[in-house]
């Protein structure tokens, strides 16, 4: 009860202290309290320190508590569920990877959905996976943009197909960002401000320099 009561502290260390002591000793009636406070916690590690204070409790305790919070009205609380459970790895949750939180509007939880979705992914449903990642082609900045071409690059050659499609489009940002993403996926160390700025001088090119 203390534990549970240092959640709410105003301190953040008391807080840091309290999600401790849950993870030491888990029992799976604190599940609820420790998702209910990364909806709202504003601390970076002690957020940190609730996804591994989750991850110490038994699975079925957690994935369906952290389902139900991907449905929340609250970003913080969909990609906090999401990025626990990207670190649980329990492939039961894939089903919930939706396509609404994969497009969802707020970039911090589209990004979190991606990562967690290459995580969990059935290697046989990776294409329609990379179909609908490659739908937010030329998407906000830079960050949110870099994630996206991770994301899909951890997906290996199931990515070409999509790409290829994408380099057609008449939207210059997405043709860059899918030129850019196919540079990543065959030269991991080329870094993506470079690939991104040969990705402009190729379409810059015209067509014709895309299919080389």
């Amino acid at each position: 009860m203390q534990a549970l009561q240092g959640l709410e502290n105003t301190n953040s260390s008391v807080r840091l202290k309290a999600v401790m002591a849950i993870g030491t000793a888990p029992d799976p009636g604190y599940v609820d309290s420790l998702i209910e406070r990364c909806a709202v916690e504003p601390d970076f590690y002690v957020r940190d320190m609730l996804t591994w204070a989750i991850t110490r409790h038994p699975v079925t305790a957690t994935v369906p508590r952290l389902v139900g919070a991907l449905r929340s009205a609250n970003p913080q609380a969909r990609s906090q569920a999401l990025h626990t459970l990207s670190k649980l790895g329990d492939r039961s949750a894939w089903p919930a990877i939706t396509r609404e939180l994969l497009t969802d509007a707020d970039d911090g939880v589209a990004r979190t959905a991606w990562r967690t979705a290459v995580a969990l992914v059935p290697e046989d449903e990776k294409p329609q996976l990379a179909e609908v990642l490659a739908s937010q082609l030329g998407r906000g900045d830079r960050a949110t943009r870099l994630s996206l071409s991770r994301a899909l690059t951890g997906l290996g050659e199931t990515i070409v197909p999509v790409l290829e499609a994408a380099m057609r489009s008449a939207e210059p940002p997405v043709v860059q960002h899918a030129i850019a993403t196919r540079r990543l996926l065959h030269d991991p160390e080329a870094g993506f401000e470079l690939a991104v700025e040969e990705a402009k001088r190729i379409v810059a090119l015209g067509p014709d320099a895309r299919e080389q």
